[in-house]
């Protein structure tokens, strides 16, 4: 089975909760091999809204990209995640970062993540679990492009999520 690496955020409401929710609504498609602690970060675009909670899972999964894809757009419209505004506050966001070696360009889906590489909050939590993953475009490990990258509002939050080992 392919392994995939996806982003989770969230800022409204219970946002740990939200991110279990999202992990439980995935379960239904794939395996959850590796989940990240939660970082708490400094909104990016629309700053006046409040901090999120980020991390990343790593995922087996025999679905194709865009498949799994569909499948993390109908988990978030089941978390009620409604969009008023690019970069506006959010329940919960699912981000597809990586599928295995795979570079995907179709409607609606770029894997890698097109800004991954210039965002702490998605590569300090995915360092934590595939430091050595390769980014399939840009030929540099996770761990190579976060050290790239300034430190800026993206600290581990204290607050806790069951691991899948726990469950």
């Amino acid at each position: 089975m392919p392994s995939a690496f996806v982003g989770l955020g969230s800022n409204l409401g219970d946002r740990a909760d939200n991110m279990r929710r999202a992990v439980e609504l995935l379960r239904d498609y794939a395996e959850i091999a590796a989940q990240s602690p939660l970082y708490e970060t400094a909104p990016v675009g629309y700053a006046d809204q409040g901090s999120f909670l980020n991390a990343v899972i790593e995922i087996a999964t025999d679905m194709p990209a865009h498949a799994l894809m569909a499948a993390m757009r109908d988990a978030e419209m089941a978390l009620g995640k409604e969009t008023p505004f690019e970069n506006g506050p959010r329940t919960i966001d699912l981000d597809l970062l990586l599928y295995g070696d795979s570079v995907v360009e179709v409607s609606n889906l770029s894997v890698p993540h097109p800004r991954m590489h210039e965002r702490r909050f998605v590569l300090a939590p995915l360092a934590d679990i595939a430091p050595d993953a390769m980014h399939p475009v840009l030929g540099k490990t996770i761990s190579e492009l976060l050290t790239s990258l300034p430190s800026d509002g993206v600290e581990l939050s204290g607050e806790r999520w069951e691991s899948p080992a726990e469950r």
